[in-house]
């Protein structure tokens, strides 16, 4: 993961990150520095205010949020989770690397603003279906 990016080290760093966010959506990345697929994603994400914490340091919420995945992107606004629908059946997180930074930043955009959290949407439609019918 991007040395730029700040870290997690622990449960109660990510839970204060969570928590210390009023106004703006908190992307966290969940996955190891060392991973391919993190290391495209963290091109992408450098482009937004994110925190970034390694499952096997900060394992407290590999169960919760099922991060099984070699790298997982989960937002949240006001201390909840952001369902987002991106089509792929699975609204918690992003599994796999955008290359586009264009795309990630309309799916933060559309997660706080465009009809999302902001407005206390419990369930927010990505602009673009993910699916398997698209490569992904």
């Amino acid at each position: 993961m991007s040395y730029i990016l700040p870290h997690l080290y622990n449960g109660w760093q990510a839970d204060q990150a969570i928590l210390s966010e009023e106004d703006r959506v908190v992307v966290i990345q969940f996955g190891h520095d060392w991973d391919p697929t993190c290391m495209k994603m963290d091109e992408v994400l450098n482009s937004s205010v994110i925190y970034l914490g390694d499952i096997t340091e900060v394992p407290d919420f590999n169960k919760m949020y099922e991060l099984y995945d070699p790298c997982t992107v989960t937002f949240f606004f006001r201390n909840k989770h952001i369902v987002i629908d991106l089509g792929t059946g699975n609204n918690n997180k992003i599994n796999w690397a955008m290359e586009d930074k264009q795309e990630m930043i309309d799916i933060i955009e559309t997660a706080y603003g465009g009809g999302g959290a902001r407005k206390g949407r419990g369930l927010i439609m990505s602009l673009k279906d993910y699916s398997t019918k698209y490569r992904y």
